[in-house]
């Protein structure tokens, strides 16, 4: 009975969201035979259909023109792999073209009323919707710091989308005080059954008290008001076992090939 659960959710999740959510700020989608790819983001994104339909020394030239188009632009390339893509030798093909790796993640799906629950926060710290610049760019202060890494790009990603389609955006920032210690987004597409859960980034010192998992309760109850059956997530090897509990079901996993000038 589970297996055809996961099998009608991948199915469901293959038909519905191998596209990319126009992130706007002058980036721009296009399309290459298959392939969808985003253009003006912070840096390269191509994504296709479960099967791309090409083989062998075709799929060769296939990756190599997108590998080339942003080398020409000087920029880095995400190629978004999932385990079950066709055909089965895309990765490898990546790799040889000069693609890297980077760390998998699992694909979750749950049913939003299913998951949907007023948050409990632990005492002192607050939920709150944002839209201010000034709120933005503290998010990414916050991601800089819990991924190791500079994440300004956040801010002006989220700017674009709150611009671009308020009603398909909700940002929410968790906050001790002034201190922003988890933020995380709900993005809706048009004419998808599916809520995507983004960010859910806590910072360390924050972590173990509950407030990742309310902001996944609070995300889900949005998109049940909002009569959106599912919602979905990339969930790191931290986060997957806490969705897992809470009653999100594992259907694929999802691998960035990064290539870089």
């Amino acid at each position: 009975m589970k297996d055809m659960l996961i099998d009608g959710l991948r199915t469901a999740y293959d038909a519905q969201l191998r596209g990319v959510t126009p992130p706007g700020g002058g980036a721009r989608i296009e399309k290459d035979g298959p392939l969808t790819r985003v253009v003006g983001w912070h840096r390269g994104f191509v994504t296709g259909p479960r099967d791309l339909g090409v083989r062998g020394a075709e799929l060769d030239t296939l990756i190599a023109r997108q590998r080339d188009f942003y080398a020409a632009r000087g920029e880095a390339v995400e190629w978004k792999t999932r385990a079950h893509d066709l055909p089965a030798d895309l990765t490898d093909r990546l790799t040889a073209a000069g693609f890297v790796a980077e760390n998998s993640e699992t694909v979750l799906i749950g049913k939003s009323v299913d998951l949907a629950a007023d948050p409990v926060l632990p005492d002192g710290v607050t939920l709150r919707r944002v839209t201010a610049g000034a709120d933005l760019q503290r998010i990414a202060a916050m991601e800089s710091t819990v991924w190791g890494e500079d994440w300004n790009w956040v801010a002006d990603d989220l700017a674009a989308r709150i611009e671009n389609a308020p009603e398909n955006i909700v940002v929410l920032v968790a906050e001790a005080g002034t201190e922003v210690v988890c933020a995380a987004w709900l993005v809706f597409k048009d004419g998808v059954d599916f809520g995507g859960l983004w960010g859910g980034s806590t910072l360390e010192e924050w972590r173990g008290r509950g407030i990742y998992r309310a902001m996944v309760a609070h995300r889900a109850r949005l998109a049940a008001a909002r009569d959106i059956p599912y919602v979905y997530v990339d969930a790191s090897a931290a986060s997957a076992p806490i969705l897992t509990r809470l009653g999100l079901h594992a259907v694929t996993t999802t691998t960035p090939y990064v290539w870089s000038p």
